[in-house]
C-alpha cells in the first residue's frame, strides 16, 4: 500500500483514545474501548470466524533477501524491496483475547530505508463455506520475494497454503488506463477484500482497481477506479447491496479529501460520501449505519495517535466516535455489537500491533 511507505519514527508512542457519546442512535449512549489483543507483527485485516474467533492478517516482520538484477523493482524513494520468503502469519485470538498462530512461513517484504522500511505481508482474511482465505501483499519478484506472487491463499488444516489465484500475473498482464508511474508497484499492494456470493472481491491501492476472484482462480476487473478518479489509492470494501469502496489519498495527507466511492454489481462507480480524510477501513452496523476509519487525520506526514472513525447515518450525518487512535489499519464487527480494530499496523517494530474493542452500550 503505497502510499503508507514514507519515513515513520519507530518509537511507539503514548495515545490517549478520546471517546465521545453517540448521538444517532437514541440506544446508544456511551463509547468504551479495551485492549482485546497484543504481540502482533503490523496487523491488517481482520474477520471473526465460525468457531467465534478473530482471525487476523499480519504484514509480518519483512526480510533482507534482494531481487534487484531479476526483474523489475519498484522505483525509488519506495524501492527498492527486500524481503522474506517466511516473514509473515496469521493469528487467531480467542474470545479471551489469547494469541495463537494459524498458518506462519508467509511471505513478507519491506520498502527501502529511506521510507522507513514499512511492511506489507499478509493483507486479509475471509471465509467462505467455512474455509479461510488469505490475501498475500508482500509477495511477488518486485517485493524481494522471487518464489511467490501476490494473490489469494487457502489456508489448510495444517496450516500450510495453498495458492488459488495469482493476482500478479493477471496484474502484469493487464494495466489499468493511468498507472502513476513514479508511484508502480509491479506486483500491486492489495490490501483489502471482501466476499459476497462465494466470490472474492479485492481492492488494488496502487494501481487502482478492484478485481473479482472466483474459488476457481478465474481473476476479472470489477472496476478500474484510476480510469475516472486516478490515483487515488483505494483500499477498504464493505458490501451492502452495493460495493463501498475508500480511498487514502497520496501523501502529504490533505485532511478532508478523501471518499467513500459507491461501486454497483457490474462495475458503476460514483462518488458517495466526501470529505473523508486517508481512509483504510469500511464497516457496517447492524442499522446499515457507515463506519469510516481514517488512518491519519492531521496534515502533512501520517501522525500517531490521530486516527479516527466516523460514523455516517442512511441520512448522510458524519460523527466522529472515536479519535486518538495510532495507525489503525483495518476493522470489523463482531457478533457482540462491538467494533474490532487494527491499531499500530504500521512503522512500528514487530510484536506491536494491537486489537483494540470499541464497544457500544445503553
Amino acid at each position: 500500500m503505497h502510499k503508507l511507505r514514507i519515513l515513520i519514527c519507530l518509537i511507539i508512542v503514548p495515545f490517549t483514545l478520546m471517546l465521545n457519546s453517540a448521538a444517532a442512535n437514541p440506544r446508544t449512549h456511551t463509547i468504551t474501548m479495551s485492549t482485546f489483543a497484543n504481540g502482533l507483527n503490523n496487523p491488517r485485516g481482520l474477520e471473526f470466524g465460525p468457531d467465534g474467533n478473530l482471525y487476523v492478517a499480519e504484514g509480518g516482520i519483512g526480510g533482507s533477501n534482494s531481487t534487484a538484477g531479476q526483474c523489475d523493482q519498484v522505483v525509488p524513494p519506495v524501492g527498492p524491496y527486500t524481503g522474506s520468503d517466511d516473514g509473515a502469519r496469521i493469528s487467531k485470538i480467542s474470545p479471551g483475547g489469547v494469541r495463537s498462530t494459524v498458518a506462519d512461513g508467509l511471505p513478507s517484504s519491506q520498502t527501502s530505508p529511506e521510507t522507513g522500511s514499512l511492511v506489507s505481508g499478509v493483507g486479509d482474511v475471509a471465509f467462505v463455506d467455512g474455509q479461510l482465505y488469505a490475501l498475500i501483499t508482500g509477495a511477488g519478484c518486485s517485493h524481494g520475494v522471487a518464489g511467490m506472487p501476490n494473490g489469494i491463499v487457502r489456508v489448510n488444516d495444517d496450516g500450510s497454503t495453498t495458492m488459488i489465484a495469482n493476482l500478479s500475473a493477471f496484474w502484469q498482464a493487464n494495466p489499468v488506463a493511468n498507472p502513476e508511474e513514479d508511484d508502480f508497484e509491479p506486483d500491486g499492494t492489495p490490501f483489502s477484500m471482501v466476499v459476497v456470493q462465494g466470490a472474492f472481491y479485492v481492492v488494488e491501492p496502487n494501481h487502482g482497481e478492484v478485481d473479482r476472484v472466483t474459488l476457481d482462480g478465474t481473476i476479472t476487473r470489477l472496476v478500474d477506479v484510476s480510469a475516472s478518479q486516478g490515483h487515488v489509492v483505494p483500499t477498504s470494501i464493505a458490501y451492502r447491496g452495493n460495493f463501498f469502496v475508500g480511498n487514502l489519498g497520496t501523501f502529504p495527507v490533505q485532511p478532508g479529501t478523501e471518499h467513500i466511492y459507491k461501486i454497483n454489481r457490474v462495475g458503476q462507480l460514483k462518488p458517495w460520501v466526501d470529505g473523508l480524510t486517508a481512509v483504510l477501513g469500511v464497516a457496517f452496523d447492524q442499522w446499515n449505519r457507515m463506519y469510516v476509519l481514517e488512518t491519519s487525520t492531521a496534515a502533512g506526514d501520517p501522525t500517531p495517535g490521530t486516527g479516527d472513525i466516523v460514523r455516517v447515518s442512511r441520512s448522510g450525518e458524519r460523527e466522529t466516535i472515536v479519535s486518538g487512535l495510532t495507525f489503525p489499519t483495518a476493522m470489523t464487527f463482531g457478533q457482540d455489537g462491538a467494533l474490532y480494530v487494527s491499531t499500530f499496523g504500521f512503522g512500528f517494530p514487530p510484536g506491536s500491533g494491537q486489537i483494540v474493542r470499541i464497544s457500544f452500550s445503553d
